[in-house]
């Protein structure tokens, strides 16, 4: 009945797999719920009455049809994909109903024994008094949807009940207290009128949507906003993005700032490591590092090796053993070994 409306997905496929229901249709972006998540609970006058023109077109086509869809809220309402992004889709007719004969067009009777259908939150006051629904009570959910999305709550939200039922009482008992002058008062004085409106069509009256439209419309443009498709959703998206970029390039700007010190660091122990001056020898071991590293006569390495140093005094030998005892003193100077500071001598007995 409704295939080939502007904002109506497509059904591809629907019938009954195991023990469920199934239906296929076009995937589809987010709620309004979830924007209004998005956008910090509370949507702009220009967003809102871009989608309430939208919104309204939607209604006047599905009851162009001969149906009603009785659940109107902010989870029914989507976004779509791609080319199709600024688009809203109504979706979820579960509850649906035909309120004419679609043979005798003739609209369904006036009754005052219905139980609750839909959501109680944006159900209008009729719904709650047990009147069947018509057109125009779709209509006013959409109104209670708009103050939604504008204030980011409802008066009777958050009401203590102990059942559900009861629950359902505070809400209509609020509903009727609260006129649409004292609901819009933070909004302007056209959303109350527009609630007034519906409120008093009669239930087999057909609403005019133009002229809501042209109410809603009239505000748009007299704020000085244009029908540009740009959303809450995509400034918020653009500008998040932004933000994201100048981290990104501050992050890259301080990665190479570290680099650069890095680099710093580097070039200096390059320069202390081949610019700083080397440490003086003592002249006793200057001689010996000398002796040891250039080709020079083993009997001149002998003489530096046991070149005694300043302070040094020779011990007294005996006359009759001065051969040996220099052929043995040779012998152990000739292979110096360092032991904790001091050298010390090893030979042969076969010398």
């Amino acid at each position: 009945i409704l295939a080939g409306g502007v904002g109506v997905p497509p059904v591809h496929w629907y019938g009954i797999s195991g023990e469920y229901t199934m239906m296929v249709m076009d995937l589809l972006g987010p709620s309004l719920e979830d924007l209004l998540c998005h956008c910090e609970r509370r949507l702009s006058l220009k967003t809102a009455l871009m989608l309430a023109d939208q919104m309204v077109n939607r209604l006047e086509y599905v009851h162009a049809k001969g149906i009603i869809h009785r659940d109107i809220k902010p989870d029914n309402f989507l976004i779509g994909l791609g080319r199709k992004a600024g688009q809203v889709h109504i979706i979820d007719f579960g509850l649906a109903k035909k309120y004419r004969d679609s043979k005798t067009q003739q609209h369904i009777p006036y009754r005052d024994d219905k139980a609750l259908t839909g959501t109680a939150r944006y159900a209008s006051v009729n719904t709650h008094l047990g009147i069947e629904q018509s057109r125009r009570d779709d209509l006013e959910a959409v109104g209670y949807v708009l103050v939604y999305l504008l204030l980011g709550k409802l008066p009777w939200q958050g009401l203590p009940a102990r059942t559900k039922e009861h629950k359902y009482e505070q809400i209509m008992r609020k509903k009727v207290e609260t006129p649409p002058e004292t609901l819009c008062r933070h909004l302007p004085c056209e959303f109350a009128t527009y609630l007034n409106y519906c409120r008093s069509l009669r239930f087999e009256d057909r609403p005019d949507y133009s002229y809501v439209r042209r109410l809603l419309r009239d505000l748009f443009l007299r704020e000085g906003h244009h029908y540009d498709s740009v959303w809450d959703w995509t400034l918020l998206s653009a500008s998040r993005n932004k933000s994201l970029s100048a981290a990104e390039l501050e992050e890259r700007e301080a990665q190479a700032c570290r680099e650069r010190e890095v680099q710093a660091c580097r070039q200096q122990e390059g320069y202390d490591r081949h610019d700083r001056p080397m440490l003086s020898l003592t002249p006793a071991k200057e001689r010996y590092d000398r002796a040891a590293l250039s080709p020079a006569p083993a009997r001149e390495v002998r003489d530096v090796c046991r070149s005694p140093g300043p302070s040094y005094t020779p011990p007294p030998r005996a006359v009759g053993a001065e051969r040996h005892h220099l052929h043995l003193s040779e012998q152990r100077r000739m292979a110096p070994e360092r032991s904790a500071g001091r050298y010390t001598t090893s030979y042969s007995p076969n010398l």
